[in-house]
């Protein structure tokens, strides 16, 4: 089966304590079915400082999120959409169910 979400697609999260927000996808973990999104479940991680540059300290950084926690945004409206393959001259695309257009 093929991919709905991929690396560089803008998605929004349709559920979870990030509802609403929207982001890019920055990994996509198919086995764990779950991606990284930038700025989607931000978590906090307490480090060391480690010589000779690292100060430490508290860094955030995205976690992954359940796939099932996102949808596309469609190119058109700007709104979630789920997602078709089409199949337009021998090759799979995929397109937004909401309003038919070619997802790149």
């Amino acid at each position: 089966m093929p991919a709905r979400i991929k690396k560089g697609d803008t998605v929004i999260a349709i559920s979870g304590k990030d509802k609403g927000k929207t982001g890019t996808v920055l990994e996509v973990r198919p086995s764990a079915e779950r991606a990284v999104v930038e700025g989607l479940n931000i978590m906090k991680r307490h480090t060391k400082p480690r010589p000779p540059d690292d100060p430490g300290g508290i860094i955030e950084k995205p976690a992954p999120i359940h796939m099932s926690n996102l949808a596309l945004v469609d190119p058109e409206t700007k709104r979630p959409t789920r997602v078709r393959i089409e199949d337009k001259n021998g090759t799979r695309v995929r397109v937004a169910v909401r309003s038919g257009k070619q997802i790149d």
